[in-house]
């Protein structure tokens, strides 16, 4: 019986400015950088959340061709890629202020949804990334 997700990924087509990203400006921690053959295996996860981990992969090879590592590239870039990462936080208003801080651009203001509070923006490769302090539902 499957028990839990360790990793998830999305495409970043420059790992030490995604490194750079995820860890100084989101909080998360590395938990593997390894060099392996042609690919460099770098995950981080938040630190509440050690189990998951991201990989924060480079198109290329051995998984993909120059040409279609390049194809790849572009639709990261149009946010195109399915890029998604759904994130938790406590205090959405708090959450985006200290983002902000850090200087991460945050298009939207936290806003009120019927699962709870939530805000959208992009990594600087185009991925999705979403916030949200979320609500119970009410009881039937």
């Amino acid at each position: 019986m499957l028990t839990s997700i360790s990793i998830s990924q999305i495409f970043v087509p420059d790992q030490d400015a995604a490194l750079a990203f995820y860890v100084d400006q989101l909080g998360f921690a590395v938990q593997a950088d390894v060099q392996f053959g042609p690919m460099r295996f770098l995950t981080v996860a938040l630190p509440t959340d050690p189990g998951h981990a991201v990989l924060l992969e480079k198109p290329g090879p051995p998984g993909h061709s120059e040409e279609t590592a390049a194809q790849v590239r572009e639709l990261v870039a149009k946010g195109a890629a399915g890029g998604h990462l759904f994130l938790t936080t406590d205090d959405a208003h708090r959450t985006h202020a200290e983002l902000a801080a850090r200087g991460v651009e945050l298009p939207e203001a936290p806003t009120v949804q019927p699962y709870g509070i939530d805000f959208g923006f992009r990594d600087p490769f185009g991925n999705h990334l979403r916030v949200a302090q979320t609500t119970p539902p009410p009881s039937a």
